[in-house]
């Protein structure tokens, strides 16, 4: 049981690179732009019934926060924009992990069973869903900054 965890955590992990690459490549189709605003959970109550806010701030306060320099406010003069753009990148490529993963996880809990496969999917949820669900939090905030910027 132990090991499938594991091998779920090690995947997803790995997962990040295919991610990133097969992204590069979808950016540079049509269909892009469709996920550029994708919106799974709309509901403010329903990220935080599900832990988006405990898991900002795991990655706020871990290691983790080193990750991706690219998304970070750290003045007023930063492009907006660029920042929502990254943030774009950083989902779709965790999405892109998460479908890779999931085929592995489906393929594993018919070759080893039900249990295999939903262990595997614990590290999957964990390292890509979440990572995307909070990436299209922070765009809907991002936005209405980007809003009442253009305000002014």
């Amino acid at each position: 049981m132990l090991k499938y965890l594991f091998l779920g955590f090690s995947i997803s992990l790995g997962s990040w690179i295919f991610g990133m690459l097969f992204n590069a490549i979808f950016m540079k189709t049509k269909y892009y732009d469709r996920f550029s605003n994708l919106n799974f959970i709309r509901s403010r109550s329903l990220n935080k019934i599900m832990g988006i806010e405990y898991f900002r701030w795991i990655i706020k306060n871990s290691f983790f926060r080193f990750f991706n320099q690219k998304i970070k406010l750290e003045n007023k003069s930063v492009d907006l924009n660029e920042i929502r753009k990254e943030m774009t990148i950083a989902e779709v490529s965790h999405l892109i992990a998460f479908l890779l993963v999931s085929v592995f996880a489906v393929y594993k809990s018919l070759s080893d069973g039900v249990m295999a496969g939903m262990l595997i999917s614990v590290g999957n949820v964990l390292l890509n869903l979440y990572p995307s669900l909070l990436q299209q939090e922070n765009k809907r905030r991002l936005d209405r900054l980007i809003k009442r910027q253009a305000g002014l």
